[in-house]
């Protein structure tokens, strides 16, 4: 059984689509990022940079192994399970890079323009207008990436249950604001319906019920 602590953001809903995707067993545990639940003691000891998601693995011996950051979870369920990440050569290879593009690069990048967009208390054009830019340039790089194989690493991994929950939620607003860097994004498209058509990444995207 997996204990799996999370909120309803892209980074966590990375978590609930893979362990949707293994079929592994987990319990949820809602972790108000809102009310700063995030902070109290006890996740603490779970994810020591204050961040979710993380989980727990109650086979891990003891009272259990924890892992926090998105990558190292997904990697960790992958190796677990032997699903969605090749045990070693080129396309284990792909696979890892471009998790790694996600995690270096859409992530923060989108969660930056969100904030100057949506949250920060002063709207800073030059903030916004670097963010997004550099948005829709990685949006641009995957369409390219998706014009030459189905998939981020080649066949349906990790890396895309890492990219997707960023992308369903950002890809029209950026796309929109930044067509000249984004371009039409038609792969891009493609793989986004294709992915949002697993059951499983619905059931992941739905976690946790608040």
């Amino acid at each position: 059984m997996i204990d799996l602590y999370t909120w309803t953001t892209p980074n966590g809903r990375k978590v609930s689509i893979m362990l949707e995707e293994t079929g592994l067993p987990y319990e949820v545990h809602a972790v108000n990022i809102g009310k700063n639940e995030q902070f109290e003691p006890a996740f603490l000891k779970i994810s020591p940079n204050n961040r979710i998601p993380a989980i727990v693995d109650r086979e891990g011996g003891g009272a259990g192994l924890s892992v926090f950051e998105s990558g190292a979870i997904l990697i960790y369920l992958a190796e677990k399970t032997g699903k969605f990440l090749a045990p070693k050569g080129a396309q284990r290879a792909k696979t890892l890079e471009w998790l790694m593009w996600q995690m270096g690069g859409v992530g923060p990048m989108l969660g930056q323009a969100n904030h100057f967009i949506n949250a920060a208390p002063e709207k800073i054009p030059y903030a916004i207008d670097r963010y997004t830019s550099e948005a829709a340039r990685l949006i641009k790089v995957l369409d390219t990436r998706l014009g030459e194989a189905e998939y981020m690493g080649g066949d349906y991994s990790i890396a895309d249950m890492a990219t997707y929950p960023w992308l369903k939620v950002a890809f029209d607003l950026i796309a929109q604001s930044k067509p000249e860097i984004a371009g039409e994004g038609l792969n891009v498209r493609r793989w986004l319906a294709a992915v949002g058509a697993r059951p499983t990444v619905e059931r992941g995207m739905a976690v946790p019920k608040v």
